[in-house]
């Protein structure tokens, strides 16, 4: 049975990764090992750029975590650890809309404060939500399937 998460960093980061890898906290190991293969991951971005003052607080990606260990990657002069991902062709999605509908956020003002701690787990329910908001189809995001394919935009 699959997991859903949210990782959390900045829109150009999360949008680098997009080329078929995640990494958390910084490139940190640690957090991804919590994380399986066939596992969902949406990325949050607050910002555009990274302690940036440029608010975006929106879904900027989505994929299901692909078969594989963690491994390093040369970022210049650090190396941060990494998961493949397949991503979906989907659009970034505002959090404001959903906040009332999401399970983690519903009826609380502090909501983003578990974004703080850079990977947490949520529901199917939240992460069908999510996918839907950024065009994506999911059924069942589980690894012995296909990846979901994105709705037509309109």
């Amino acid at each position: 049975m699959p997991k859903y998460w949210i990782a959390v960093a900045s829109a150009d980061h999360a949008r680098k990764g997009k080329t078929g890898f995640m990494q958390v906290n910084h490139g940190k190991a640690a957090p991804l090992r919590r994380i399986s293969p066939g596992d969902g991951v949406a990325y949050y971005s607050p910002t555009v750029t990274l302690g940036g003052k440029d608010r975006l607080q929106a879904f900027t990606t989505i994929g299901r975590v692909k078969p594989g260990e963690i491994y390093p990657g040369e970022m210049g002069s650090w190396t941060a650890y990494r998961r493949d991902v397949d991503y979906f062709d989907a659009r970034e999605a505002p959090i404001a809309p959903l906040l009332q509908e999401l399970e983690f956020t519903r009826g609380r003002t502090n909501w983003g404060y578990q974004m703080r701690f850079g990977l947490f787990e949520i529901s199917a329910h939240d992460f069908g939500v999510i996918a839907a908001a950024m065009g994506v189809e999911v059924a069942d995001i589980s690894a012995d399937r296909a990846p979901p394919t994105a709705l037509p935009r309109t």
